[in-house]
């Protein structure tokens, strides 16, 4: 058995709508960080607001990912996977901000399909073990939600829903704390997304990313578990619509930009639950890039083509 020091290492480099992240890992028996890092840029907010990537905003993003490729190339990956997701799959002139991100950072850029991001997560959420109860994986990301519901011997269902905290910030919230109505009114949206999101009876429900587990923070400063129950996330709720996001931000040690998507997040969370009948979900941040970090050591830059296979679901 290959022990750990021997284990191949691997990185993975979203771009997100809140946030672009890094991960350097060695991948053995589990995904185990060398570094995990983020930084808020806020693509999602410039997107939906021009439905392009404005040019001060593509700057950013290059000069994250140059930064987050060196710290990858220091640790050892000399080919990190570079990801987009939502806001490049709707921006208008996404095409030539990934040309201008191939030729300035030297690596490729792939833009995932709601599926390979549905696959990643899979992978990353569960390291490609084998499934023994039905499961729910919602990664809520700022501007879509990717949903995969999968369980023994079938194929996974993989659904990406329009539904984001900072989609549905945008949209709906125009006040600092957000009003009840406000958080109301995403809610009763979310509901009428998740309509058409799967049927499932799941054993447990898993909620991947940022919303999850800072609503966790919030609504528990010092959680023992990582169950997202409905009794934390009132208590979230009830501190997110009484201080203004700043307050909130100061209190927990989270960022500013996090905070004020937060209330619409947690009116998300409040509508998987209700959509698949669960009194709590777990929150982890094991999903994306813990798979796209799982899939580059085990298949190398043929990792797109080998996917299916890599969580188990080819053939079935």
């Amino acid at each position: 058995m290959t022990g750990a020091a021997d284990a191949p290492l691997a990185a993975a480099i979203d771009v997100g709508a809140n946030s672009t992240h890094l991960l350097v890992a060695r991948i053995a028996a589990s995904v185990e960080p060398l570094a995990d890092e983020s930084v808020l840029l806020g693509l999602g907010a410039s997107v939906y607001a021009s439905e392009v990537i404005p040019r001060d905003t593509a700057e950013a993003v290059v000069e994250a990912l140059t930064t987050y490729v060196a710290r990858a190339r220091s640790l050892g990956v000399d080919e990190p996977l570079l990801l987009g997701t939502e806001p490049f799959r709707i921006a208008g002139n996404a095409a030539r901000v990934v040309d201008r991100i191939c030729r300035e950072v030297g690596l490729p850029f792939h833009v995932l399909r709601h599926d390979e991001e549905g696959l990643l997560t899979l992978l990353g959420a569960t390291g490609g073990a084998p499934l023994d109860a039905e499961i729910v994986i919602v990664d809520i990301g700022g501007g879509s939600s990717e949903l995969v519901a999968a369980g023994p011997g079938r194929r996974p269902v993989m659904l990406g829903l329009p539904l984001g905290s900072a989609r549905a910030s945008a949209h709906h919230v125009e006040h600092d704390p957000p009003t009840p109505g406000e958080l109301d009114a995403i809610r009763a949206e979310a509901a009428r997304v998740l309509d058409g999101a799967p049927d499932a009876s799941p054993a447990r429900v898993v909620l991947v990313g940022g919303t999850a587990t800072n609503l966790l923070k919030v609504g528990d400063p010092v959680p023992d578990d990582d169950e997202l129950t409905r009794a934390r996330l009132a208590r979230a709720l009830a501190e997110l619509l009484l201080e203004p996001a700043a307050a909130v931000a100061e209190q927990h040690a989270i960022r500013v930009q996090r905070a004020r998507i937060l209330g619409a997040g947690a009116a998300i969370v409040q509508a998987i639950l209700d959509r698949y009948g669960m009194d709590s979900a777990v929150a982890t941040d094991e999903g994306i890039r813990q798979g796209a970090a799982i899939a580059s050591a085990r298949a190398g830059r043929a990792w797109r083509d080998v996917l299916p296979r890599l969580v188990g679901v080819e053939g079935l």
